[in-house]
């Protein structure tokens, strides 16, 4: 199901981010005054730079850029994509395509400083790409993006929490609760787990402060990097 959605969630996602990136600065007064709002946003807080890393921010920039990308292909969730794909040419345009991924998500953070220029009065950072929508375009288009932004959460909390209920359902529950636990059994285990993952990720959202869930993302980068050398260099070793 994650996988047949996400062809609906792509789709709706590339054309809602590159009418945004086309049609919202022509509205504000170019990418020039974007960039010009948030630098002085960014500056105000008390940046030196603004927008500009510092000289001593670089290193820091590089190495988490490149450890978190490391990172994002040791999370248990990453092997049911794999196990769910037709074939490993599948696999393999995937990975070619993924490039062109991650270039989306780079238009997406310039949304923000859009919310800069558009000088939007916001109660909340989450609110600053629904107020940008709700603002600056019709209300057909901005249901069309409330819509894309929503299925855009739900695939990746499917994917990641199946893949925390196959966890918890064969290395704890058969392992330590129900050693003879059918195939039937496993399936049920694991979809009241995977419901209560989503239920917990989306209470840790709502009631806890959006710097607990910073904090844990890059935590938990760091943790799961520390696998690498394990599940990398055991693929060519027999150790």
């Amino acid at each position: 199901a994650p996988a047949l959605i996400a062809f609906v969630k792509d789709i709706m996602i590339y054309i809602v981010v590159l009418v945004a990136v086309i049609v919202v600065p022509a509205k504000l007064g170019g990418y020039g005054a974007v960039f010009s709002a948030a630098n002085d946003a960014f500056t105000a807080k008390g940046g030196a730079t603004g927008l500009i890393l510092k000289d001593s921010q670089y290193l820091a920039y590089a190495t988490l850029a490149f450890g978190s990308a490391l990172a994002a292909f040791m999370y248990p969730h990453t092997l049911t994509g794999v196990f769910a794909s037709k074939s490993a040419d599948t696999i393999r345009k995937n990975a070619i395509l993924l490039p062109a991924y991650t270039l989306l998500l780079g238009l997406i953070a310039l949304l923000g400083y859009m919310a800069y220029a558009a000088h939007l009065k916001l109660s909340s950072p989450n609110d600053a790409v629904p107020m940008l929508f709700g603002t600056l375009f019709p209300e057909w288009f901005a249901g069309f993006a409330f819509a894309a932004i929503a299925i855009g959460a739900l695939v990746p909390a499917a994917v990641m929490s199946i893949g925390a209920a196959n966890l918890f359902t064969r290395n704890v529950w058969k392992s330590y609760v129900n050693p003879d636990i059918t195939h039937a059994g496993e399936a049920a285990v694991a979809k009241i787990t995977s419901l209560v993952v989503k239920v917990g990720a989306l209470a840790f959202i709502l009631f806890l402060p959006t710097q607990f869930a910073l904090d844990l993302q890059l935590l938990g980068g760091l943790w799961i990097l520390q696998t690498f050398p394990a599940l990398v260099f055991g693929l060519f070793t027999r150790w």
